[in-house]
């Protein structure tokens, strides 16, 4: 098959071609357990039947912000780093301000984070900082 690389040389092209899948199943892991815990509070689960995958969302979560913030520092004022604190923020509500309403805290940060992996291309790799330098937007 002409048109297939063997991951050895999809690696050796581009040095974070592990990273890449590393952070593929940290993904996986993430979305998976985030879909436990939003389905746990909907269905008003007790904490401990849910506390396994709370603590797999956050370590995932955590992990992948790391990753992103290790590959690119920039990445935090790129339109990706910017969603990403957006719902972290929509999920601290959702968790200390308010509790009672944290199903629908936990919905909204579920939709931006939606938003932002399927937003095209230049707008997550958005550079905020060089906007506010030179006065054009990121076409």
């Amino acid at each position: 098959m002409k048109n297939c690389e063997t991951t050895k040389n999809l690696n050796a092209r581009k040095p974070f071609g592990i990273f890449r899948w590393v952070s593929v199943f940290f993904r996986s892991v993430h979305i998976s357990a985030m879909s436990i815990v939003l389905g746990g509070v909907f269905f008003e689960a007790r904490h401990e039947a849910i506390s396994l995958a709370i603590w797999a969302t956050l370590l995932s979560g955590g992990i992948m912000l790391l990753m992103d913030i290790i590959k690119s520092p920039r990445w935090l004022v790129q339109g990706n780093g910017l969603l990403t604190m957006f719902k972290l923020a929509l999920l601290a509500i959702g968790f200390f301000v308010l509790p009672e309403q944290r199903l629908y805290w936990y919905l909204a940060a579920a939709f931006v984070a939606s938003v932002g992996s399927h937003m095209p291309g230049a707008m997550r790799h958005c550079d905020i900082l060089k906007i506010c330098q030179n006065g054009r937007d990121c076409r």
